[in-house]
């Protein structure tokens, strides 16, 4: 009996110690870069096409446009859109995505941040910032310009930082907006250079640029509602927000490292009460 029961609790301490294991690993062994990449191609011919159905999506499938949830085929998608710049960050732990998306070759040029969660080789939600006029610094032409010059390439191993690093950096820059303490757990790069909506810091290429320039030193903004996903190869982070209070101004920042500095920030803010969200022109002055 003594036996039996000692067999009994070694199966179960081995059972427990496996069912922990697999409630802790992550979504790796479900998703892959290529797998990934797959889902955001078909997104995007989807979106060129104005056709949702093109996508392969789950059978609950959600979308939420600027923190609204809004019917596949209504919103951005009422009409075909040309893509005329991308690019994607892809998270292998979590399965989720990234976009960038740039149109600029119609009369209502839009700068769009995309997130995809996939389930099941299924796009069960796609959750979209879609900006235009009169949302935060908007200039299409300018993001494309800007964006399309850098380099986001898939990382050496030894310039990578790892996930956890590039959570805490993200995080640390939002809790500057409310906090300016923060600042200096900023892991703040030379040369840096920033996007937002269109307005670029390093325009001529400054070796010496930095993302410095511009961040609020009496800002009591808090930055909620913050959700992550991180691409360890490319050294990103992305972090959709809201600044200020739900809905009120939706935001997505974009976050590229090398070898555990920021290189890059990209920002989209969807400016949902008034103009350019009530705030001046901003002109970047070297701090």
């Amino acid at each position: 009996m003594i036996r039996v029961m000692t067999m009994f609790v070694l199966l179960f301490s081995i059972f427990s110690v496996c069912a922990e294991t697999a409630l802790l690993t992550p979504q790796s062994t479900k998703c892959t870069r290529e797998g990934l990449q797959k889902m955001v191609d078909e997104y995007l011919d989807a979106l060129e096409k104005g056709n949702p159905s093109l996508m392969p999506l789950a059978g609950q499938a959600q979308y939420m446009e600027n923190r609204n949830e809004v019917l596949l085929g209504q919103g951005i998608w009422q009409t075909p859109l040309a893509v005329d710049f991308n690019r994607s960050m892809l998270d292998i732990e979590t399965c989720q995505t990234f976009t960038e998306i740039i149109h600029t070759s119609s009369d209502h040029p839009y700068v769009i941040g995309t997130r995809l969660q996939i389930e099941d080789d299924k796009i069960s939600k796609i959750v979209s910032l879609v900006a235009d006029q009169d949302d935060w610094l908007f200039n299409a032409e300018d993001y494309l310009k800007y964006s399309s010059q850098e380099r986001w390439d898939i990382l050496p191993v030894e310039k990578r930082s790892d996930r956890q690093t590039l959570l805490d950096a993200a995080n640390a820059y939002f809790d500057t907006f409310g906090d300016y303490s923060s600042f200096s757990k900023v892991p703040w790069g030379t040369p840096c250079a920033r996007i937002e909506g269109g307005m670029y810091t390093n325009p001529n290429n400054d070796p010496n640029a930095s993302c410095t320039v511009g961040m609020p030193k009496d800002s009591s903004v808090p930055i909620i509602n913050r959700h992550f996903l991180v691409d360890v190869d490319m050294g990103a982070v992305v972090g959709m927000v809201d600044f200020r209070e739900d809905k009120r101004n939706p935001d997505v920042h974009t976050f590229r490292m090398e070898n555990g500095k920021l290189r890059y920030v990209h920002a989209i803010q969807v400016c949902t009460i008034q103009p350019n969200c009530g705030l001046p022109p901003f002109k970047a002055k070297p701090q």
